[in-house]
């Protein structure tokens, strides 16, 4: 069964609260004429009629009987039990739709704004917008905080739920408004929703030198193959050094995290994985990688999560590269997929990562080895703007980190 690793930080839950059945081995309890009944197997625990009292309160004297949704309110329930677990940012319940919605994320094509939410100090917040993308376009920012969506406050909502009010049809537009913490200032941002393909790879040579830059925007299905295309490209290009940028790159898979990891790792390990008892478990470097010996920098900031975070740590563990940048967002935990009865999803956190090690990920984040830092609202250089620059405009450029980058390489 395929593990997951995302910084999308919906909310999960178990599906017993809408499973229960009532036949053998059920007991009734409360049976008091001015209260609901309370039904529930010899199994479950105590607390459970405290649950099932409400229910039947919900369903006996709610005013608005039209928004008795038994499914909504199943959906509900389980979001609540995933938020009291406390893997703020990383378990998971989807419900079929947005389980579809993820897929086609992890495929590289999908229908939105073009960001990753997750779930920072208890509120919502935008982990990373992809490159390029209307959200990109219109302003928002890693860091930014959500506060309402459609002029609808949000901050009861699961991240999931706050998902499925931005989702909707291309070339239909959705209102923000979102604080920006660095500046102290909240703004609303009208944004118009496009088909997104997440450019997985991009490259270019930095002007002048012989440093080849590679932007990698998130670890879906066909990162590993995009990597090594580019590294070939750089290299036949001339490269004699490397710049991986995985600024605001919000994860993805283990499997991919572990093959790009690779290809600049001869040996060791790439990662370890605990469980609750702490035993634990390493994943070794795939041999055969093609940029082992190359010269490495490594650019991360706060928007830099999950399976990015896995290659970073890899990285700075095996003193391959220098990381620059900002300490990464911190998630790290094992995601078990169960699907369940009626398609839905829960991915939960059954184990948690470490790099080789030992070092924890989660709610830690990866610490730079030279701290360089940006206002969220600045404006990255991607490698197509880089393309089209000369270096003394890179070096006069706001892209600090970028800067500082290509300063160590050039020294070496």
């Amino acid at each position: 069964m395929r593990r997951y690793l995302k910084s999308i930080a919906i909310s999960f839950a178990i599906c017993m609260f809408g499973v229960v059945s009532f036949g053998a081995g059920m007991f009734v309890g409360n049976t008091n004429l001015l209260t609901p009944s309370i039904v529930r197997t010899s199994s479950q625990p105590a607390q459970f009629d405290t649950f099932w009292q409400t229910w039947d309160l919900v369903q006996k004297d709610f005013v608005d009987h039209k928004a008795l949704d038994t499914t909504q309110l199943v959906y509900g329930a389980i979001h609540g039990m995933v938020e009291a677990l406390g893997d703020t940012g990383h378990t998971t319940f989807l419900t079929p739709l947005e389980k579809s919605a993820r897929d086609s994320a992890f495929s590289g094509r999908f229908t939105g704004i073009g960001a990753e939410l997750g779930e920072r100090n208890g509120v919502p917040t935008i982990v990373a917008a992809f490159d390029d993308s209307p959200a990109q376009q219109a302003g928002v920012h890693a860091g930014d905080i959500i506060l309402k969506v459609a002029g609808e406050d949000v901050h009861t909502l699961s991240i999931s739920q706050i998902s499925a009010k931005i989702r909707g049809p291309a070339n239909s537009s959705v209102s923000l408004n979102l604080f920006h913490p660095d500046v102290n200032q909240s703004v609303v941002i009208t944004i118009t929703r496009s088909e997104i393909t997440v450019p997985v790879v991009s490259w270019t040579m930095i002007p002048e030198t012989q440093v080849g830059l590679i932007r990698l925007s998130q670890f879906n299905e066909s990162a590993n193959a995009s990597m090594v295309a580019a590294l070939q490209a750089a290299k036949t290009a001339g490269a004699k050094a490397l710049i991986i940028d995985v600024r605001n790159n919000p994860g993805g898979l283990l499997d991919q995290s572990i093959k790009v990891t690779s290809q600049f790792l001869s040996k060791g390990n790439v990662l370890l994985e605990a469980d609750a008892q702490d035993k634990r478990t390493s994943f070794a470097v795939e041999k055969g990688g093609i940029a082992t010996d190359l010269p490495l920098v490594v650019l991360v900031n706060s928007g830099t999560a999950s399976a990015a975070e896995i290659f970073v740590g890899a990285i700075q563990d095996h003193q391959r590269g220098q990381v620059v940048g900002e300490t990464t967002f911190g998630t790290g935990t094992v995601l078990q997929p169960f699907t369940l009865a009626d398609g839905s999803e829960l991915l939960l956190g059954t184990r948690q990562w470490l790099t080789p090690n030992g070092r924890i990920i989660r709610k830690v984040g990866i610490k730079p080895d030279i701290e360089v830092t940006l206002a969220a609202t600045t404006d990255l250089l991607t490698p197509n703007a880089v393309k089209k620059s000369t270096l003394a405009e890179v070096n006069s450029s706001v892209d600090r980190q970028l800067q500082k980058a290509i300063q160590l390489l050039l020294r070496k």
